[in-house]
């Protein structure tokens, strides 16, 4: 014969439910807080592997204007503006501060002024600067004593030429 709960029985019984779950619930940060761990450890440097359906002649984006090298490599390096990235159709409206922290035409419209964020720092700690920016530009425009070339010696390596 089946004894019928009590009041008691059913406080006790609902007691150790609230318990169980804060049990699972315990269990369940301690072991959140255990893999996440591993993300708070990661160290600098070390191998990035991914995969790609192409094998492109350098890196640079500077140079390539291919999907294949400007693919993974718009991961890797940062711009002065880009196009925000929620808008599926890219326009003038959609273009948004990155490096820069916002931008000014001069009353003649000749000059461009991008104020620089600051703070940011290269690989090796050194500080983002204007001269990092006027480096680039003069490579782009071919006005600068350094020149960019792929090498095509050796797929993959983009050489500085002075």
């Amino acid at each position: 014969m089946v004894r019928p709960w009590s009041p008691r029985d059913l406080k006790e019984e609902l007691e150790m439910r609230q318990d169980l779950r804060a049990l699972a619930a315990a269990a369940t940060l301690v072991a959140a807080m255990a893999a996440s761990e591993a993300a708070l450890a990661q160290k600098q440097g070390g191998i990035l592997k991914l995969s790609h359906f192409d094998s492109p002649a350098s890196m640079s984006i500077l140079e390539e204007s291919t999907r294949a090298a400007e693919q993974p490599m718009m991961h890797v390096f940062n711009n002065l503006i880009m196009y925000k990235q929620d808008v599926p159709q890219n326009s003038l409206q959609s273009i948004v501060p990155d490096l820069a922290t916002g931008w000014s035409w001069s009353e003649e419209g000749t000059e461009l002024t991008f104020p620089l964020r600051q703070g940011v720092k290269w690989h090796d700690g050194k500080p983002f600067t204007a001269k990092d920016v006027k480096c680039t530009w003069d490579l782009l425009m071919g006005t600068g004593s350094d020149k960019l070339r792929v090498d095509h010696a050796s797929p993959g390596m983009t050489m500085l030429l002075k």
